[in-house]
């Protein structure tokens, strides 16, 4: 097992890791939209918190030699299921590969972010 770290992505705001490797599968913890330049989150719209969101995913596959195209399994959280549509224009940007997925309605996430995105990635 071996936890994944990036200063490319946002610290944890908590007692967890960004991610963890393990026998060839990668677990990332869920991703808001904090600009790990600034430590905040900047974006307003659901549009820039996704693009963020999966910019934060981004950093930690590459951190941990993998990328988007290794990803199998996402659980996506919004904070109003009525940005569902507007969330799915940037995700599927990023997520070509189509991977299984679960989507819900929150009632609220950290720090007032309007979604959250974790993974599952497998070499």
């Amino acid at each position: 097992m071996r936890i994944i770290h990036t200063n490319n992505a946002p610290a944890a705001v908590g007692p967890y890791s960004q991610a963890i490797k393990v026998n060839g599968l990668l677990y990332t913890s869920g991703q808001i939209a904090i600009d790990p330049a600034v430590g905040k989150i900047v974006a307003t719209t659901i549009e820039g918190q996704t693009e963020q969101c999966c910019k934060n995913l981004a950093a930690v596959l590459e951190a941990a030699g993998y990328d988007f195209s290794e990803v199998f399994k996402t659980t996506c959280f919004l904070a109003d299921i009525a940005d569902f549509k507007a969330f799915n224009a940037v995700y599927e940007k990023y997520f070509i590969s189509k991977p299984a997925r679960s989507c819900v309605a929150v009632k609220d996430l950290p720090a007032g972010a309007l979604c959250e995105i974790e993974l599952i990635a497998a070499k």
